[in-house]
């Protein structure tokens, strides 16, 4: 399933700084039976978002109107827990395209990389930075720049390099997944096999 290029992203942010959010706080296990990308978003954070009875929880970050924008601003040991990839399935059907965090569980990371969103991890000090610009001023924007592999403040133009496995910045950078990268290259794969004995 191809997905948006990634190239650089600048956009405002919705910051979540709560430690060890796990991938079933994320998306909740009683809504994983599609097997499709699509409709997750509307069940990101569920029981955060939501009370009982369905309204909207009027002091959790997705429902307050003040905050918006493509980036989400985790904090320490975002997407812990279960290995399940409708954690980011829901992550990018809300709309996000890049995760900030001090610290990322490697399978929920593998898995944004594998369906496009961005898990861009910093150092701790400049994490509370990107915090305290948005409190400051919610409007704050966030340049992600994937081929630089940075990631800049615009209101103080302070920066961080951040690393990404080659592999997956090349296929974030065309809008692959691992089929679509195998199906652009199976001439190549055609040639090598007719070239290459039994």
């Amino acid at each position: 399933m191809a997905y948006d290029k990634f190239n650089i992203l600048k956009s405002t942010a919705v910051p979540l700084p709560i430690e060890n959010v796990d991938t079933d706080q994320i998306i909740p296990a009683r809504f994983l039976k599609a097997t499709e990308r699509k409709g997750f978003g509307d069940n990101l954070f569920r029981d955060w978002r939501y009370n009982p009875d369905n309204s909207p929880k009027k002091d959790f970050v997705l429902n307050d109107p003040t905050y918006s924008g493509k980036i989400l601003v985790g904090a320490k040991n975002f997407g812990s827990g279960s290995s399940r990839e409708h954690a980011a399935w829901a992550v990018y059907d809300y709309g996000f395209r890049c995760v900030v965090s001090s610290f990322f569980a490697d399978i929920f990371k593998n898995n944004c990389l594998n369906i496009g969103v961005l898990p861009v991890q910093v150092s701790a000090p400049f994490l509370e930075k990107i915090y305290a610009a948005i409190e400051a001023d919610p409007k704050t924007e966030l340049v992600v720049n994937l081929p630089e592999q940075t990631i800049t403040l615009s209101s103080t133009g302070e920066s961080e390099s951040f690393d990404i496995n080659h592999y997956k910045k090349d296929n974030m950078l065309n809008g692959f997944d691992d089929i679509d990268y195998l199906l652009n290259i199976k001439e190549n794969i055609r040639e090598f096999a007719q070239d290459t004995p039994l």
